[in-house]
């Protein structure tokens, strides 16, 4: 496995599926699974029965984990989806757009 192309924090626009087009900022990378958990996108509804914990019951909204493939990352400058390569500046690795040339915030 090399250098993960998507970190927590980032800003990514999702490529397929119901949410296609969505951005949403990473909370948490599965490296072994390949998945990431996008804020906003692909959430999960489960309606809850009341219980003494919940006693109210109701609806719980939560973000479900999406395969790596389907987002990538948003370019620093548009927001549009752009892969993502690695280049040494100044003797560190960092990560670059490369639609857009700009070095991506570590």
């Amino acid at each position: 496995m090399g250098a993960a192309r998507i970190k927590k924090g980032d800003s990514v626009v999702v490529l397929s599926g119901k949410d296609k087009g969505r951005t949403g900022t990473v909370q948490q990378v599965m490296p072994k699974d390949g998945k990431v958990l996008v804020e906003g996108v692909n959430v999960a509804t489960r309606h809850r029965k009341p219980s003494q914990a919940n006693p109210q019951g109701g609806i719980d909204r939560t973000p479900a984990p999406m395969h790596i493939s389907k987002v990538a990352l948003a370019d620093p400058k548009d927001g549009s989806a752009t892969r993502v390569r690695f280049e040494v500046k100044d003797g560190k690795k960092v990560r670059v757009a490369v639609k857009s040339g700009e070095v991506i915030n570590d």
